[in-house]
Order: structure tokens, then sequence, then C-alpha cells
């Protein structure tokens, strides 16, 4: 009898806790979404706003990685997303707006979201930098109703040594990809699965 009943227990406490997840990955994002007053501003200085965020997110990058400077010069295309959130209990989510930049001058505006499923908990912000270095990995992104990471291209993550210098295989990759935490650079994460759409109300 005692089995009997410990089942449905185990189901009931199995769905309550991935309703919490999913509760609190929703305020996560709504957070993200809201605090700086996305919904109040208007498109302009919500525009004014991300800019100004993304050159904070590059300065940072480049006193992290002095060679990543070279690379947004000769990058085709520079996707700056300065606040990425990662929110959630079991089941996760992660949210952030950026600027498209084509010849140091914005040519759109985009959001990344991502789910994941598995162990973890609280909220973390990093920022995202991914340089399209060639015409053709441009073009395919900017042509692209929704561009997944790992699915449209492959995304290289920057392996940077304790000197600051960027591996040369790194460098030499169409799509380049730097993730920024308070700490510094990241290593060892994966950007995909992180998909991108444009938006069309800025």
């Amino acid at each position: 009898m005692r089995g009997a009943h410990s089942l449905p227990r185990t189901r009931r406490l199995a769905a309550a806790l991935l309703a919490t997840g999913l509760a609190l990955t929703g305020v996560g994002l709504t957070a993200c979404s809201t605090t700086a007053g996305h919904t109040a501003a208007s498109p302009s200085a919500q525009r004014a706003e991300i800019d100004s965020a993304a050159d904070a997110a590059l300065q940072r990058l480049y006193e992290n990685a002095p060679d990543a400077r070279q690379l947004v010069r000769d990058a085709k295309g520079v996707l700056i997303f300065p606040t990425v959130v990662r929110a959630g209990f079991v089941v996760g989510g992660e949210y952030g707006r950026g600027v498209l930049r084509v010849g140091n001058q914005p040519a759109g505006y985009y959001r990344t979201a991502a789910g994941s499923l598995g162990l973890q908990a609280g909220a973390q912000s990093s920022a995202t930098i991914l340089l399209f270095m060639t015409d053709e990995s441009l073009a395919k992104f900017r042509s692209s109703n929704g561009w997944t990471a790992g699915a449209d291209a492959t995304v290289a993550v920057a392996h940077v040594g304790a000197n600051g210098n960027i591996d040369t295989q790194t460098a030499q990759q169409s799509v380049i990809g730097f993730v920024l935490n308070n700490a510094g650079l990241m290593a060892g994460v994966s950007l995909e699965g992180s998909r991108v759409t444009r938006i069309t109300d800025l």
C-alpha cells in the first residue's frame, strides 16, 4: 500500500517543481523585459539605451581581450547583446536585446531567447557578442526570419589565453562569439540553441 501511495505523490511533486520552474522563469524574463523601461520608453529611447549599453559591452570586451578590437574592425557585422539574463529553476530560459552594427552603424535591433532543462537556480546576467567575419555569414543572418546558433551557423566561442590573446584557430572562423560576465570572459560556454529574431517595432 505504501508503494501505491508514494507513486502519485512523487508525480505530484515533480509536477509542482516543473510548474514552479516555469513560473520563476516567466518572472525572470518578465523582469528582464521591464526593469529597463522597455515597455514605457519610446522606441528612440529604447534604441539609445541599447546602443549605449552595447558601447559599454564592447569596451569590456577590449579590456579583457585586446585582440578582439582588431577582430571587431575586420568583422562584416557585429551583433551585441549587452545583457542576456538567464533565469530559472529546473526549467530555465534566457532573454536579451541587442543591436547589429554594420560599418559601425546600427543596422537593426534584435532579441535573443533560448530555453533549457536541467538543474539550475537563480539568475545570471552576461553580455554576448557575435562577429560575422564573412559577407556570406552576415547575409545569411540578415536574410533569415529567425537565426539559431548551431543550426543556421556554427558559432566559435573565442578561446582567450591568460595573456588576453585570442587563439588563431578561433580568429579564422566565419562567426565568432564572446560571452562576458562580471568576472570577465567566460570559458567553456556554448551558444548553441540561442535563437535570434529581429525586433520590428524599434
